[in-house]
């Protein structure tokens, strides 16, 4: 495979980490460096030669350093063809250096937005000079090497240490797509940061690829694009899948909602049982009550520092995944007897705050529902008030309803999830089936409370609710017909509470 020699190599860089061993290389290759700036000083600090990019072009950095290699000599270098009879005469009657490889990257636009920088401080780190030679460099692959980041660093030097200052097409190709890649991201940012809220057009982008044994079937193709690692450490287990992410995603979701040390269990992406206790391995317990049979093979997440006792009881189930902020050695051990069992260590629960999504033929995009109620926005409708206790416990309900698939009621008793009627086409088979749940596993319904992630159109609901022996319903009211639905609580002594907040999700 025909390989082309690099000569003369173009660097300037904002991160010089790990730049050294690359520059080294080279030079020990016969590569000639030009530089600019802080980059030269820092080539020349490795007793290299450096010639800058103002002694090629004839003038120096001007406009507080906003025009450096904006140049016919630096762009003509990049971009002639080489196989080209009439590039040759002119780089050769301009007196342009051909250049062979740029190694660039871009001001750090993305951290100074998430800084919280001023719109001037902003401005001056988008990249003008630097996208510009990424393109140029990458546009002419055939006969230029494009280095856009220091994520490429360490396999342009494992081809350095294999073949010296060479590289083929196929490579040049590469890197070329991973230039296109850098510059693609960098504009969503900043086009995203000009566009704030007017959201005038979808934007989005991510470096970070992982193709994954397939998607939600084996027939279909699975990649997770985003910085996975960032979030969670795994311990140990296996691939982790498309259908592992959707759970995973959601039992994140679901527990950031909580706050005292709780337990959730999930299948399919809702919750087959959760509790809340001072005591993580009761929190466990009370939670596998509420289905033992859905929990066959779940996801797994807590609040807590997982213990010995509490791995010894979990591991009495087969699951896939168990998630936590920490474990004792010994909680370890246990665990990871099981070597296809993924542990992951939550390092941040920092999640985004915008979903979308493709269908049809164009995406659909919304702010996450990071709303949460508290007892501020809980409204009494009804002559009976819940007491201190059902508050409690319809706040705790509400918070595993809204991360429940549409239509969805869920029981539950002394921050214990009894049972839950999910994904079901009318509200009254999601409580006839929550209400059937909770039967099967003999949980008694007196004094249990209910929540519904949307208003009931119809008092059928609360008629039910009171012939199972439930005391207490959070809703989000807004019915036409809530009027009919607070009467029937009165007639049948059950106390209501709206909230003002609907929690739809498909």
């Amino acid at each position: 495979m025909e390989r082309k020699q690099i000569k003369r190599a173009l660097i300037s860089v904002y991160h010089k980490d790990k730049l050294d061993v690359i520059i080294q290389k080279l030079h020990s290759e016969g590569v000639e460096f030009i530089s600019t700036g802080g980059t030269q000083s820092f080539i020349e600090s490795l007793d290299i030669p450096c010639l800058a990019v103002e002694d090629i072009t004839g003038y120096p950095s001007i406009l507080g350093g906003r025009v450096k290699t904006l140049h016919p000599k630096v762009f003509g270098g990049i971009l002639n063809r080489r196989d080209i009879v009439q590039d040759k005469i002119q780089i050769e009657e301009y007196e342009i250096p051909e250049i062979d490889l740029v190694i660039i990257d871009l001001y750090p636009f993305e951290d100074t937005v998430t800084a919280g920088a001023d719109e001037p401080t902003t401005i001056e780190k988008i990249d003008i000079g630097g996208i510009s030679l990424i393109r140029a460099a990458a546009k002419n692959y055939n006969d230029v090497v494009i280095i856009a980041s220091q994520d490429q660093y360490e396999q342009f030097f494992e081809i350095l240490s294999a073949n010296g200052a060479q590289t083929t097409l196929e490579d040049r190709r590469w890197f070329a797509k991973e230039a296109f890649a850098v510059s693609s991201q960098y504009d969503s940012s900043i086009f995203n940061y000009f566009d704030g809220q007017e959201k005038s057009a979808f934007r989005y982008s991510e470096n970070n690829s992982k193709v994954l044994r397939y998607g939600e079937n084996p027939h279909q193709l699975g990649v997770f694009f985003g910085k996975f690692d960032d979030l969670f450490e795994q311990l140990q287990g296996k691939e982790i899948s498309y259908n592992n992410l959707l759970d995973i995603d959601a039992a994140v979701n679901l527990i950031n909602d909580f706050d005292d040390i709780t337990f959730a269990i999930l299948k399919h992406n809702n919750a087959c049982g959760i509790a809340s206790r001072p005591v993580l391995v009761d929190a466990w317990n009370a939670a596998l009550a509420g289905d033992p049979v859905s929990a066959f093979g779940g996801v797994l997440i807590t609040n807590a520092v997982i213990d010995k006792e509490t791995a010894q009881e979990i591991t009495k189930i087969f699951f896939e995944v168990v998630i936590a902020p920490d474990y004792d050695l010994e909680a370890i051990e246990i665990l990871s007897q099981k070597k296809n069992r993924i542990i992951l260590i939550i390092k941040e629960a920092k999640v985004k705050t915008r979903q979308f999504r493709s269908l049809l033929n164009g995406v659909l995009i919304q702010d996450k529902d990071t709303h949460t109620e508290t007892v501020d926005d809980l409204k009494v409708v009804t002559e009976k008030a819940p007491t201190d206790e059902e508050i409690e416990d319809l706040l705790f309900a509400n918070k595993i309803v809204k991360h429940s698939k549409s239509n969805a009621i869920v029981l539950a008793k002394n921050k214990q999830m009894c049972a839950s009627g999910i994904g079901q086409t009318s509200r009254v088979d999601a409580l006839r089936q929550a209400i059937d749940k909770a039967n099967a596993f003999e949980f008694d319904l007196n004094g249990v409370v209910m929540a519904s992630d949307a208003f009931f159109p119809f008092p059928d609901c609360v008629e039910i609710a009171a012939e199972a022996g439930i005391t207490t319903v959070i809703q989000p009211g807004g019915s036409i017909n809530d009027k009919l639905s607070i009467e029937k609580c009165n007639e049948n002594g059950l106390s209501m509470v709206t909230t003002g907040y609907r929690h739809f999700k498909h």
